[in-house]
């Protein structure tokens, strides 16, 4: 018989149920459906109205996500724990966070809605002629490119939103920065 291997931790494990229920987040986006975390996650909500891309949070270096287009001002940071401590990231958006407790069994998944499909289409580098996907960069994720940083679409009380993969995103923001 093979022995069995413990699952390695992953934020998205978190969406564990209490009686059948989940503690989630929605952050605003803009451009997207907004984001539904797990709010076990956040580990702090700090106001900050300046866009940046890191953010020194507790002596420690946090790199930044940004939620809004760069035109529009944020107002808020919110630092979500990571796979290691190296791993925390922060988002940076604009708006009111709303928590809600649902019913696993409330959560649909369903396609990334057409509207948003079109705005997130991948760019042709004019530079080169080539799209991001025909260079090979598809791997590399693209804040104004929903799929490339995309987990799922659900909706909850038929309202969709976006469980980001906040793994890809920490990894791809920390490997940038070293």
């Amino acid at each position: 018989m093979n022995q069995i291997r413990k699952h390695a931790f992953e934020a998205i494990s978190l969406l564990t149920a209490s009686n059948g229920t989940l503690d989630v987040t929605i952050v605003p986006a803009e451009n997207q459906p907004d984001w539904v975390i797990p709010s076990a996650l956040i580990l702090s909500v700090d106001e900050y109205a300046e866009r940046i891309w890191t953010y020194l949070w507790q002596q420690q270096e946090v790199a930044v996500f940004h939620l809004l287009p760069s035109e529009q001002t944020p107002d808020k940071l919110i630092v979500l724990e990571g796979n290691t401590t190296v791993h925390r990231l922060a988002l940076q958006t604009a708006g009111e966070l709303q928590q809600l407790k649902v019913r696993i069994s409330d959560v649909k998944d369903i396609a990334l809605p057409e509207q948003y499909t079109e705005i997130s289409e991948p760019q042709t580098d004019t530079t080169q002629g080539e799209s991001n996907e025909q260079t090979g960069n598809s791997a590399r994720f693209q804040e104004d490119i929903v799929p490339s940083y995309l987990f799922q679409t659900v909706t909850i009380d038929n309202v969709p939103y976006l469980v980001p993969d906040l793994e890809k995103i920490a990894h791809q923001l920390v490997d940038l920065d070293s």
